[in-house]
C-alpha cells in the first residue's frame, strides 16, 4: 500500500500539499486493516513523502 501511494505521488498523480484520505478510508479503499493504513502512512512520513498536521489531514509533501 505504501510502495503503490509512493508510486502515485512519483508519478505526479497526487501533487505536493494534496491531502491523502483518512486513514480509515484508505484501510477501506485498499481492502486493509486500519492498523496496516496507519503503517502506510508512516512509512510514507518517513521516506518524505507527506506530512501529518494534527487535526488537519495527511499532506503530499512539496520534494522540489
Amino acid at each position: 500500500m505504501a510502495d503503490h501511494l509512493a508510486a502515485r505521488i512519483e508519478a505526479g498523480e497526487l501533487t505536493p500539499n494534496t491531502r491523502l484520505p483518512a486513514e480509515r478510508d484508505l484501510a477501506d479503499e485498499y481492502g486493509v486493516s486500519l492498523g496496516t493504513a496507519r503503517r502506510a502512512t508512516r512509512e510514507l512520513r518517513e521516506r518524505g513523502l507527506v506530512i501529518t498536521v494534527p487535526v488537519k489531514g495527511t499532506f503530499v509533501t512539496n520534494r522540489s
